[in-house]
């Protein structure tokens, strides 16, 4: 089968975030998008801590999508400079749900070109 994976991705609006979801579900780049909000991160930039609420959402793909996803989320206007997307192999799971995302990703964003 296919190599799957889950792609997270955190924004610091939520609403922004969900939109963003809806446009690679759309696309083909991933079959589905788990939005969660409130989540309350704690990270370090340029040597200062900072604590914010964010959306974060969790993507269900091919992993050969991973860096068209990446793309996409910097072409659609992600707020941070770096944003923060990372991936996770998924190693089993129920095999029809895995089917299903191999299947809703099969052709990438090519067959709904005519969504953007």
């Amino acid at each position: 089968m296919t190599e799957l994976c889950e792609v997270v991705i955190t924004a610091p609006d939520p609403e922004w975030l969900y939109s963003l979801t809806r446009v690679l579900v759309a696309s083909g780049l991933c079959a589905s998008a788990h939005n969660f909000t409130p989540v309350r991160t704690v990270y370090k930039w340029q040597g200062r801590i900072y604590e914010r609420t964010e959306g974060r959402a969790s993507l269900h793909t091919r992993a050969e999508l991973v860096s068209r996803i990446v793309d996409r989320v910097r072409a659609e206007g992600h707020p941070y400079q770096v944003p923060g997307i990372s991936a996770r192999l998924i190693t089993g799971g129920n095999p029809e749900y895995l089917q299903w995302i191999a299947d809703e990703t099969s052709s990438g964003d090519e067959r709904h070109a005519d969504e953007r």
